[in-house]
């Protein structure tokens, strides 16, 4: 015995793994019972509710901040929560995650705050443009996610408005194109995409200026700049084709073409070749 004592093996079997032994055969013994085992369980539960609905961790109310007042009610009918509710039954990342479902919400944070607060900081989507799409008038943000439903274009007359199948997805080019169109601003009435892959802008007096799929906003310039020097957009044209940037070519509205033949044939022809870069 002497000599199994002074094994190091043999002393840290005795001094550990003894006690150890007899400890867990002592607790599986006293759990084998299903009664016990029970009575254990309704006892760490009871302490465990007993810690997690103390006053300092109950959530009281929800505050909405960062959002107008229809989206906060929006917020507050998806995020039901029934107070009080203690602070360790909310999955504030699950909350947040459905908060950001709604359209006009570009991002929220969730967060307990002092005082038993849920604060929902909310980042609201700007409408940047007007959709016309077959199943009716969308805000748009600047990237073409669609913010909400419009009754009628004369909710937001402020804002551009674009027409087409995916013109949603092309909203950033289109602001491009606003912005350059800036000169002529109030005779746009729209920009329509056609065949979802290029735009055309619509000005009033039944005007269009075709823009090529590539670089149209260079297009667009040279359209804006001629009309500066030249007025072409106070001519009697229908259509300003850029499609072709090599070729443009001036569309004339009604008899006009009979009239100018009439009349000094220069104004279409310098102008075609102006556009043409001749």
């Amino acid at each position: 015995m002497h000599r199994l004592w002074l094994t190091p093996v043999f002393r840290a079997l005795l001094r550990v793994g003894m006690p150890a032994f007899v400890v867990t055969m002592g607790f599986g013994l006293y759990l084998s019972d299903d009664t016990r085992r029970a009575a254990l369980g309704d006892k760490v539960a009871a302490m465990t509710k007993s810690v997690q609905e103390r006053p300092e961790f109950m959530v009281t109310l929800m505050a909405v901040d960062g959002a107008s007042d229809p989206l906060a009610a929006a917020i507050r009918n998806l995020v039901v929560v029934e107070f009080p509710v203690s602070s360790f039954s909310l999955d504030l990342e699950a909350m947040r995650a459905q908060v950001e479902t709604i359209d006009a919400v570009k991002s929220a944070d969730l967060r307990i705050r002092a005082g038993g607060i849920l604060q929902v900081d909310v980042t609201e989507r700007d409408p940047a443009m007007v959709w016309r799409s077959a199943q009716g008038l969308y805000l748009l943000d600047d990237t073409g996610h669609r913010i909400a439903g419009l009754t009628g274009r004369d909710a937001r007359p402020d804002l551009a408005l674009v027409a087409g199948d995916g013109a949603d997805r092309a909203v950033p080019e289109a602001l491009a194109l606003m912005a350059a169109a800036e000169p002529i601003a109030g005779r746009i009435r729209g920009l329509v995409r056609m065949g979802e892959r290029r735009w055309d802008l619509v000005l009033d007096r039944e005007q269009r200026i075709q823009l090529p799929e590539d670089e149209p906003v260079a297009a667009l310039e040279r359209v804006i700049a001629l009309d500066q020097a030249e007025d072409i957009l106070e001519r009697d044209l229908t259509v300003v084709d850029m499609r072709n940037m090599q070729r443009p070519t001036l569309r004339l509205a009604g008899d006009a073409l009979a009239r100018l033949r009439g009349e000094e044939p220069t104004p279409v022809t310098r102008i075609s070749g102006e556009l043409a870069g001749n």
